[in-house]
């Protein structure tokens, strides 16, 4: 699953989650570490459409990796450390 190319967007969109204000402009004011990003700020930095940056976020958010947050109109993602940290655990056990 994480060697596909989708997989591997989705890793990447990870790698970029863990410190976003790296990664992606950051609103006057804002603390995107702590807000999130939202799916048209991916869309742009992985030069897709919205709507194909939208499936990767949401498949990382039913696989509990990445939570979300509602405001000013929209959805923001930001990684969840704790279910990371857990699912790695898993994947170091053998399953």
């Amino acid at each position: 699953m994480m060697g596909t190319p989708s997989g591997r967007m989705r890793r990447t969109i990870l790698e970029w989650l863990k410190d976003p204000a790296a990664h992606f402009p950051a609103p006057p004011g804002r603390d995107l570490a702590e807000t999130g990003v939202t799916a048209r700020a991916v869309a742009a930095k992985l030069g897709v459409p919205r709507r194909t940056a939208l499936a990767h976020l949401d498949f990382l958010t039913r696989l509990g990796v990445l939570r979300t947050r509602r405001g000013w109109c929209r959805t923001y993602y930001r990684r969840d450390e704790i279910r990371i940290a857990e699912v790695a655990r898993v994947f170091e056990k053998g399953w």
